[in-house]
């Protein structure tokens, strides 16, 4: 028997699950349930491709009074004109690096006054060298655009790969170990600490 209720539920709570729901259900009522369930599974290996292609990048600010970074659309927060923070939140491949690059670009474009751009990779768990090369060509068009390209919560194994690699010699910017540290140095308000302690701690983060 078919639990045809899931599909109410799945369409409540996220279309993607949908689908690859229906996909399954439909196939495996016309073709049986091998078949259902391999449909399933492509259609689900192609909505995790489509999304990672498509990764969520949130534009944070400080939350008054604390020292948290939150989503801009989604909470009342400082920003700065001057400083562009983007959080990936998902990890860097050659199906999503550039479009997280064209994000960038396409802002500066606009005209802001963008002096600085920080990537805050708290969700970061993994670059891989497509993603990496793409990062270095920004960072070589941030620098040429004058505009500083700064990193900050970079997770250890991702850093210990990154030290393999031409992008943080070349960087045109800092490491911080936290996004409040990189916000108090950007913008010259809070306490955080900046400088090189912070881009020390930051390059040895577990």
């Amino acid at each position: 028997l078919v639990d045809f209720s899931i599909l109410r539920r799945t369409w409540a709570y996220r279309r993607a699950d949908f689908l690859a729901v229906a996909a399954t259900i439909l196939v495996t009522l016309g073709a049986g349930v091998e078949a259902g369930v391999a449909a399933g599974v492509i259609v689900s290996l192609l909505l995790h491709l489509y999304n990672t292609a498509r990764p969520h990048v949130a534009e944070v600010g400080l939350v008054p009074g604390t020292h948290h970074m939150r989503n801009i659309r989604r909470h009342k927060v400082e920003v700065d004109p001057g400083l562009l923070t983007l959080r990936v939140d998902e990890s860097l491949y050659f199906v999503n690096a550039r479009f997280v690059e064209e994000m960038i670009l396409e802002r500066i474009h606009r005209g802001d006054p963008i002096r600085n751009v920080v990537l805050m990779m708290s969700a970061v768990n993994e670059i891989d060298f497509s993603a990496l090369e793409t990062l270095e060509e920004l960072n070589r068009r941030l620098r040429d655009a004058g505009i500083g390209f700064h990193f900050s919560e970079v997770k250890g194994p991702v850093m210990d790969r990154l030290k393999r690699s031409h992008l943080l010699e070349e960087l045109n910017g800092r490491i911080f170990l936290s996004q409040y540290d990189a916000w108090c140095a950007l913008t010259g308000r809070g306490d955080g600490r900046s400088g090189v302690e912070g881009t020390e701690r930051a390059r040895q983060a577990p």
